[in-house]
């Protein structure tokens, strides 16, 4: 029977059968771009933000030649002393600028000292 054809009205005012799947399929597609939008931006912002993040210049206002002075800082002058106590913490590259000597003659100095496990009390030579 027809569609059109519906015995006592029993249809009468029904809306096609695909009527409203349409409709939720507008819908849908429509969420769908909007979330779509949403995350681009999100991702936007992040990525123009984490950059502007770094914790050493957090609220400072530094520009790009201030950053570039902050990272020339003097070094220090070179320790007189002959021997360093590790202290709990120390590493290598700690000890390092502690005391102005580079980490690969520290190393030369002490080939017996495993840099990965630093032992507080143990002494390092400085000096031959």
């Amino acid at each position: 029977m027809p569609y059109d054809a519906a015995p006592t009205g029993a249809l009468r005012g029904a809306r096609r059968p695909g009527h409203m799947k349409k409709r939720r399929s507008w819908f849908a597609r429509f969420l769908a771009l909007v979330a779509l939008i949403a995350a681009v931006v999100a991702i936007v912002v992040v990525a123009s933000n984490t950059h502007l993040h770094d914790d050493s210049n957090k609220g400072k206002g530094n520009t790009t030649s201030q950053t570039k002075a902050h990272k020339k800082q003097p070094k220090k002058p070179r320790t007189k002393a002959k021997t360093y106590e590790v202290q709990s913490g120390d590493t290598l590259t700690s000890i390092a600028q502690k005391t102005g000597i580079k980490v690969a003659e520290i190393q030369a100095l002490n080939p017996e000292v495993d840099p990965q496990t630093l032992i507080a009390g143990e002494v390092l030579k400085l000096q031959k």
